[in-house]
């Protein structure tokens, strides 16, 4: 199969473009049904010659160029109709009759506040054109509608609020929101790929539009992605503003499967400048050692380092109620464990040579040991709660 992408070069193309390769390459083999031959990338710099020999072999079109914050209204419609009409004249031309995917957006509803929109009603004349070439051609034409876009290489102080914000708080520079309690139907790219990724295989989701509502149907003339996320301005700047404290705080965010969160979050570590993609960590150092807090969760606790020197035996506490793991990844040791009120002990013998997980049992008193006489001990900790100094739960007590 050969694959014309228009618009290769901007924000969606690209994703596009380097998941169709990945299908290409055989990096990405979820798809066994599709076979990709050839991927004509047609960016500003392409030719009329280019696209006319495109438009002769490809087999199929994802017509993803467009104009959306121009310098002139006039170029709404130079970029997002006559540049249609090419397109389409150069497949009838042709007689390639292949599906054309065309991308267009719900202010091509021209209802409530898209009812004087300039892109808008370019965007409307696109599709008008596409529904023509489908009734004269009997081509499969795919009419996608889509809401507010984000995700990673979405070109910040443009057109894309969520790039916007990700970059500039990335970067701890000012933003703007005039209106913290709008609310924008978002749409990640990676959700979207997948959705053209099915429209290449004839499995594209099919709409109708209520103004700027999407309601599946199997007979409607429009399609459309069926994940999508709404929240308010001031919800997600304050997603993001969490995010940037995690550096300092060590906790990590809430990010369910599937959530807006998580996808925010991946798009906003996308923008970090490269002196921020590194963040120093306390290292707490004594002659024993040291002991380093790594990552927090509100709700699955915390993971932490330890490094003890040659002899040293660390621990001799007990909790109430609070876990642990203990899980040595270099070196060799002595893990003992007695419950509080035995005298009968627990033994566990462990090494990097064979990494395990051992349990800090509740109730029992513990404490590991380098059995090394010259080499350092290296044990990740994981916690079920965060440390609270107001209710530590660690009392201590000699195993």
């Amino acid at each position: 199969m050969k694959i014309l992408v228009t618009g290769a070069g901007g924000f969606v193309g690209k994703n596009l473009c380097e998941a169709l390769k990945n299908i290409r390459d055989g990096k990405d083999r979820r798809f066994p049904e599709l076979s990709i031959e050839e991927i004509f990338r047609y960016t500003r710099e392409s030719t009329a010659e280019e696209l006319a020999r495109y438009c002769v072999e490809a087999d199929f079109v994802f017509h993803l160029a467009g104009v959306n914050r121009p310098e002139r209204t006039e170029e709404f419609r130079e970029g997002n109709v006559t540049l249609t009409e090419t397109l389409l004249d150069a497949l009838k031309t042709a007689g390639n009759r292949c599906p054309v995917m065309i991308s267009s957006s719900v202010q091509a509803s021209l209802s409530g506040r898209f009812g004087d929109s300039a892109y808008g009603r370019s965007k409307r004349e696109g599709e008008e054109l596409c529904f023509a070439y489908a009734k004269e051609t009997g081509a499969r034409v795919l009419v996608y509608r889509f809401p507010n876009l984000f995700g990673k290489w979405c070109r910040p102080n443009y057109n894309s609020a969520v790039a916007t914000f990700c970059h500039n708080i990335a970067r701890d520079l000012p933003i703007r929101v005039n209106d913290p309690s709008v609310e924008l139907e978002l749409l990640y790219i990676d959700d979207l790929v997948a959705e053209m990724l099915l429209a290449l295989q004839g499995k594209e989701h099919r709409a109708r539009f209520e103004d700027v509502t999407a309601v599946f149907d199997e007979d409607g003339p429009y399609c459309a992605c069926p994940v999508t996320h709404r929240a308010t301005l001031g919800e997600i700047v304050a997603l993001l503003r969490r995010f940037r404290e995690q550096p300092e705080t060590l906790l990590l965010p809430e990010i369910p499967a599937g959530s807006f969160a998580k996808k925010l979050y991946s798009a906003y570590l996308s923008y970090l400048p490269p002196e921020r993609a590194v963040f120093p960590l306390t290292m707490h150092s004594d002659a024993r050692g040291s002991f380093t807090e790594l990552l927090k969760s509100a709700a699955c606790g915390q993971f932490s380092v330890n490094i003890s020197r040659p002899g040293i035996t660390k621990g001799q506490h007990w909790h109430n109620s609070k876990w642990e793991l203990f899980i040595v990844v270099s070196g060799h040791a002595l893990i003992r464990q007695r419950r509080i009120g035995s005298e009968e002990i627990l033994e566990f013998e462990v090494s990097g040579e064979k990494i395990e997980a051992v349990h800090m049992l509740p109730g029992y008193t513990h404490s590991i040991v380098n059995l090394s006489d010259t080499e350092d001990l290296v044990t990740l900790m994981w916690a079920n709660e965060c440390f609270d100094p107001a209710n530590p739960d660690t009392f201590r007590e000699d195993v």
